[in-house]
């Protein structure tokens, strides 16, 4: 069995990915994809992933103290709820297999403290960030006005991040409530180029199908920036009857593992 069939294998049914989940509210996204792309779909189909297949994606988790980063976590990759956590030291870690269109993917969850002391750490497990979640606490006003602070310093050093803005403690909002929170979320999130979720880690509202979608969307935009990366023209050494071409497929030249042959 091959390394990605018995990568498969171990995915529980919850997280095999074959459509793309929709967005919790059309006008709280900057992201209208409702399906994979068409090449997406075409690549993972035809098993060109072998080639161009996206194998690790990481999420961080910022906002401010005690606003729920590490419930959500909890509920979405435990399956449980506990209202006496600690605070986080630092950063937390998971690690989450997927299984989107056949295709393997593993998404790393970094849950990254609050406190202003932890700062100077958690700023550098942002880099590389293929997304960032900013999450508030739809009770306290003041978390949702530090989202820009959180949002500026999280995508500083993530790599072009699809960025989310997420609320939580629905559960303990009135109806009326939770419609003038959501109206002032949604501003926000237009304003910061986010999709706006709201969340319950007591009651898992929404928790599911939030991660859902965070997966379809990040699989689907770096598969095509693979998928762009192998198509890309052949890089150019010099010109005219001197001109040398390298082909990205089967080049010595691009990722070479082994001692370079140009030398032999």
């Amino acid at each position: 069995m091959s390394s990605s069939r018995k990568l498969l294998s171990s995915v529980s049914h919850d997280r095999v990915i074959s459509h793309f989940s929709h967005p919790y509210h059309i006008d709280a996204s900057p992201y209208k994809n409702v399906d994979f792309h068409p090449r997406v779909r075409a690549a993972c189909t035809e098993d060109k992933n072998s080639r161009v297949g996206v194998k690790i994606c990481k999420a961080v988790i910022v906002g401010d103290v005690a606003v729920g980063k590490t419930c959500i976590v909890n509920r979405y990759c435990h399956d449980v709820f506990n209202r006496d956590y600690k605070a986080t030291i630092g950063v937390d870690f998971e690690v989450e297999k997927f299984s989107v269109l056949s295709v393997p993917l593993t998404l790393q969850i970094w849950d990254t403290a609050g406190q202003e002391r932890f700062k100077c750490i958690a700023a550098s497990y942002y880099r590389g960030a293929n997304v960032v979640i900013v999450v508030f606490d739809m009770t306290d006003e003041g978390s949702l006005l530090n989202v820009p602070k959180w949002m500026e310093e999280a995508c500083e050093n993530a790599d072009d991040p699809i960025k989310f803005l997420v609320g939580t403690k629905r559960d303990l909002l009135c109806d009326a409530a939770f419609r003038e929170v959501q109206t002032r979320a949604i501003v926000v999130a237009n304003t910061l180029r986010a999709e706006f979720w709201p969340t319950s880690s007591k009651s898992g509202e929404n928790v599911h199908l939030f991660f859902l979608r965070l997966v379809a969307l990040v699989f689907d935009t770096q598969m095509l920036k693979e998928l762009e990366a192998v198509a890309a023209p052949a890089k150019q050494i010099g010109t005219g009857t001197n001109l040398i071409q390298i082909q990205r497929d089967n080049s010595q030249y691009f990722e070479r593992k082994k001692s370079p042959q140009c030398c032999k």
